[in-house]
């Protein structure tokens, strides 16, 4: 670290807040908790960030969301989604999925018997108003380009693909071994940032698979791959207006 930079650096090892329902198995991270002086799970407007596993023919039958936003982001295999408003949707590596769930949504996630073990992120966003219209985006997504960041969603207005209803932008990169990159970054914006797959070396601390770091008052940080490397990074107004009455992030 940098003696001179206010910025700070806080890592979290792998969640140990799981559930597991036999065929589906959950791994919530909490932005919020990396942070040694923060008294809210999530992070401004990022409320969780849930590493999900589904085995082949696995069924989550329908159920309710309010107020959140829900990211499927599938780096391989499929997540198969029908909701009340009669949409049957594949999720996959070549598009994604934002459920703005307002007022009220219903859907169900499933895999075939034939369908490889899903292991993906849904990303839970705290929206900056209560009952908003439910929406739902489900988009193809440009094919990824080795060492540079993709950006899959951000706040409604955006260049982004897709977006969602408050202030955090979500970033995706495969790192070749021995590659770096910088963190992305904005004056006034923290980052959060999860390594999916691989190894990698941010700021002089080594983050592992599963563990998740956090950028506070950040100049530019520059991560570097060990071995070959999946990186997700969110990019994040701190001080955004959010609700707290979300079904699952709150």
């Amino acid at each position: 670290m940098n003696p001179e930079s206010a910025t700070q650096l806080y890592k979290a090892p792998r969640t140990e807040i799981s559930q597991n329902q036999g065929q589906f198995r959950i791994h919530l991270n909490f932005p919020g908790h990396n942070h040694p002086d923060h008294d809210d799970h999530g992070y401004g407007p990022l409320a969780t960030v849930v590493e999900s596993f589904m085995d082949p023919e696995t069924l989550i039958s329908m159920h309710p969301h309010q107020n959140e936003e829900i990211v499927s982001w599938v780096p391989s295999g499929v997540m198969r989604h029908d909701d009340r408003q009669g949409n049957e949707l594949v999720t996959d590596s070549e598009h994604l999925m934002v459920m703005g769930a307002g007022s009220g949504f219903w859907h169900e996630e499933r895999t075939l018997a034939d369908d490889p073990p899903l292991r993906m992120l849904q990303i839970f966003v705290r929206p900056h108003s209560l009952n908003l219209p439910p929406t739902i985006q489900h988009e193809p997504i440009d094919d990824p380009v080795a060492n540079e960041w993709r950006h899959l969603f951000g706040p409604e207005g955006s260049n982004a693909p897709l977006s969602v209803r408050n202030d955090v932008h979500f970033y995706d990169v495969s790192l070749d071994e021995g590659a770096s990159i910088d963190l992305p970054s904005m004056a006034g914006w923290d980052t959060y940032f999860y390594v999916f797959e691989g190894a990698a070396t941010a700021d002089d601390t080594h983050f592992d698979k599963t563990e998740s770091g956090l950028l506070v008052d950040g100049e530019e940080v520059t991560v570097t791959a060990e071995t070959d490397t999946l990186l997700v990074a969110f990019l994040i107004d701190p001080d955004a207006p959010i609700t707290r009455q979300g079904t699952v992030g709150r």
